[in-house]
């Protein structure tokens, strides 16, 4: 859908209303930056843009300034970000009801979703464009941030992307921040490596959630434990509930190897949705555990991630409740 409403605008394709809403902000923020920067040119925007705050905004002014029509240009643009905060939105409804064909009217109505039975919301499928946003799985995390570098014009190596993606997690905007950094500190060079993750990014090569996760999976303890070390005297490398999540999202997918009904690595590796690149670290991790082994190891991760917040546990620190459960996993 974002895709196809940046296709229309650059075409000079308009709708009146275009209300953004959900749980992403990064498509949000796409297509607000591009209807605050590009739909107009320079020489109309001092006239024909108004930007609203939706925590100082009244909704009459913003009904009024929809109202009004556009000077020496075709059309006006009305964005109202922060939606979610403003008061008696609802209404707006008059004007969505009967927009002027001359405005552009973009609300941000960020980590909400207007209520689908109320008058609003059958108002604005009607006379406007509904965008509901979700967020994307993490599964797709590596995919996205790849197309992200190529967009830079860079490559990036596999155990780089699994480094950055693990580190920063399930946050668009923050990828790609950090991608914009890298790009402007490689200079002339056009590979991203582990290397460049470390020094730019601030995440150990060495230790990290992907070499953790390595460690358990080939039953390496004495590396697991020295990672666990490495993560108590640098508790911001890898808080606890950063690595239980991972490690919950990979043994899941170890555990869905068993039911795949073939050896063929690729073959699995398509039914299950996983980069075939990975696909080796999760045969291994099968052949280390057993079905028995992996649905014990699932088990404890709930366990102790429940512990990590204080249930049925009497304040245990984060590097002994992973170095006792790395123990239990691998006995």
């Amino acid at each position: 859908m974002i895709e196809k409403i940046l296709s229309d605008w650059k075409k000079g394709n308009f709708k009146p209303i275009y209300w953004l809403e959900g749980e992403e902000p990064y498509f949000i923020d796409q297509l607000v930056d591009y209807a605050e920067h590009k739909i107009l040119s320079e020489s109309e925007t001092g006239f024909n843009l108004t930007v609203f705050y939706g925590k100082d905004a009244d909704w009459a002014a913003v009904v009024n300034a929809c109202r009004r029509y556009p000077m020496f240009a075709e059309r006006q643009v009305v964005l109202l970000k922060e939606a979610q905060q403003m008061k008696d939105i609802d209404k707006i409804e008059s004007y969505i009801d009967n927009p002027l064909s001359s405005t552009i009217f973009v609300v941000s109505y960020k980590d909400k979703k207007v209520d689908g039975r109320s008058k609003l919301s059958k108002t604005l499928k009607q006379k406007g464009e509904l965008l509901t946003t979700k967020k994307i799985y993490d599964n797709q995390l590596p995919d996205w941030a790849n197309k992200m570098v190529q967009q830079h014009g860079l490559t990036i190596n596999q155990r780089a992307l699994l480094m950055l993606v693990d580190h920063i997690g399930n946050d668009l905007i923050r990828i790609q921040n950090e991608i914009e950094k890298l790009a402007v500190n490689l200079g002339a060079r056009k590979n991203i490596t582990e290397d460049d993750i470390e020094n730019y990014i601030g995440v150990s090569k060495e230790f990290n959630v992907f070499e953790m996760q390595d460690a358990i999976a080939k039953k390496n303890f004495s590396k697991a434990i020295r990672i666990i070390q490495y993560f108590e005297a640098n508790p911001k490398a890898a808080p606890i509930q950063m690595i239980l999540p991972a490690l919950y999202n990979f043994f899941s997918k170890v555990f869905m190897v068993f039911g795949a009904g073939s050896n063929d690595e690729k073959t699995i590796a398509t039914a299950l949705g996983i980069n075939p690149y990975f696909m080796k670290d999760y045969m291994q991790a099968a052949r280390n555990y057993s079905f028995n082994g992996v649905e014990r190891i699932l088990l404890l991760l709930h366990e102790y991630n429940l512990r990590s917040v204080g249930v049925h546990d009497a304040g245990t620190g984060d590097a002994g409740l992973m170095k006792e459960m790395v123990v239990k996993m691998m006995n």
